[in-house]
């Protein structure tokens, strides 16, 4: 059994949320870290084809040359389509994992059901997608001190509706619904929360940044011994650290969504709960 108190039986304060992510990370994180690997690897596809194809820039190639050039190559393109649609699947999967052991339900099955739900995860993301484009635009048509206004005012919003829309994904995989009732939920769900949400993603963000920098560090120092300035085996090198950092961290951003939603849940629904029994007794 997972032996950890989901959904919880009460309220819990910021700390106590960030605790719950990594119990379940730490319980989840072995047989979730096949799914992450290839999610990870998934979203590598374009960058190992452009590595191991032996396609280096010039010397002296700009990064919005190198950019223009790889717009104008269909392969990588169809890669990097290809890899988005297989990362959201194994995301999917690894959340789905992490949902049904922690509930002490049967694993296995997550790939096939985050496939069956793909369609309504790509139209999730267009519908946020778009929201975001919305809040933006009136900053890209207008000129001088209104632009900065409007600027600021998007900027506002972004972050607002980043923080309402954080649970959609996690609500349109456990719970069923589709992307514009996920987003409702989600909404439901976070408002009045805002600045405790920002401030359990920001420290959740700092662990992992700090996670990954002292990671990488280590990693860089290994190649440049190992690799002796070959830029080849240091690019190689450097692959397979992210995509193993990338496995590694990927089972926490399934356990950070788990924990939120299942907190606000019991903010939002238990307190009515209490009020529809007070009101019956």
């Amino acid at each position: 059994m997972a032996d950890i108190p989901y959904p919880p039986q009460r309220q819990l304060s910021v700390g106590e949320v960030l605790d719950l992510s990594f119990r379940i990370y730490r319980v989840t994180l072995v047989r979730c870290l096949l799914l992450a690997g290839c999610g990870v690897i998934a979203g590598q596809l374009a960058n190992l084809y452009t590595l191991f194809s032996g396609r280096r820039p010039a010397p002296g190639t700009t990064a919005w040359d190198q950019l223009l050039a790889e717009m104008r190559d269909p392969t990588l393109w169809a890669l990097y389509l290809v890899g988005t649609v297989l990362t959201a699947i194994f995301y999917a999967a690894v959340l789905l994992r992490q949902r049904a052991i922690i509930g002490d339900q049967a694993v296995g099955g997550e790939v096939g059901a985050a496939v069956r739900r793909l369609p309504a995860i790509i139209g999730l993301g267009v519908l946020i997608v778009l929201g975001g484009i919305v809040c933006v635009l009136p900053a890209f048509l207008t000129s001088g001190a209104l632009r900065v206004l409007l600027a600021l005012a998007a900027l506002v919003a972004v972050s607002y509706g980043f923080v309402a829309v954080s649970c959609a994904q996690t609500v349109l995989l456990t719970e069923g619904l589709g992307p514009a009732a996920s987003i409702s939920r989600s909404w439901r769900l976070t408002s009045g929360s805002f600045w405790r949400l920002s401030v359990i993603y920001t420290v959740a963000l700092i662990i992992l940044i700090a996670l990954y920098a002292v990671s990488a560090a280590v990693a860089g120092f290994i190649a440049g011994v190992l690799g002796r300035g070959d830029f080849a085996m240091v690019t190689a090198f450097a692959e397979v650290v992210g995509v193993a950092l990338g496995a590694l961290a990927t089972p926490f951003y399934g356990g950070l969504a788990l924990a939120v939603l299942a907190d606000l849940k019991v903010r939002k629904e238990g307190a009515d709960l209490e009020q529809r029994i007070s009101a019956t007794a």
